[in-house]
């Protein structure tokens, strides 16, 4: 059994509704081989990275940077994750107020340093909110979990 992991800060309703999307469009892909575990990023810890075989990283844009919570997650587990995770697939995405390339460009940053995989352009979910952002995050998280289901990362 495969497990994608989903992960964001929930600072707001819209945020869990964002998450809540991305594990509904993983789950719409009706695989018995994938396990689909979603969390606040609060709560995750290195056992549960280390047994999953995707991730998808949700965060907001806080300030030009990724949030508190998030940046938490990866102090919390970098040093075990590091040479133990490497080329786990990952998939981004930013509830971003502005343009999100500092957010984007911050967690690159570490994730690089982890040497996980990219399977998916970052999804920057710019400006104010719009309902066409749930439409955006179910298709990623259909998108890479079909992936995973099919054995392409």
């Amino acid at each position: 059994m495969k497990k994608l992991l989903i992960i964001s800060n929930l600072p707001s309703n819209n945020t869990k509704i964002l998450l809540n999307q991305v594990k509904k469009g993983a789950k719409s892909i009706n695989s018995e081989n994938l396990e689909i575990i979603s969390s606040n990023a609060v709560d995750i810890s290195y056992e549960i990275i280390k047994e999953s075989s995707a991730i998808i990283l949700g965060t907001t844009e806080n300030l030009g940077y990724m949030s508190g919570i998030m940046k938490d997650f990866f102090d919390r587990n970098y040093n075990q994750c590091l040479n133990k995770t490497n080329g786990l697939p990952y998939a981004l995405y930013i509830r971003a107020g502005h343009d999100g390339t500092g957010t984007e460009l911050n967690m690159k940053r570490i994730i690089t340093g982890l040497k996980w995989k990219e399977i998916q352009t970052p999804l920057i979910l710019k400006g104010t909110w719009n309902d066409n952002f749930k439409d955006q995050c179910f298709n990623l998280g259909a998108t890479v979990a079909a992936g995973l289901d099919m054995d392409i990362y």
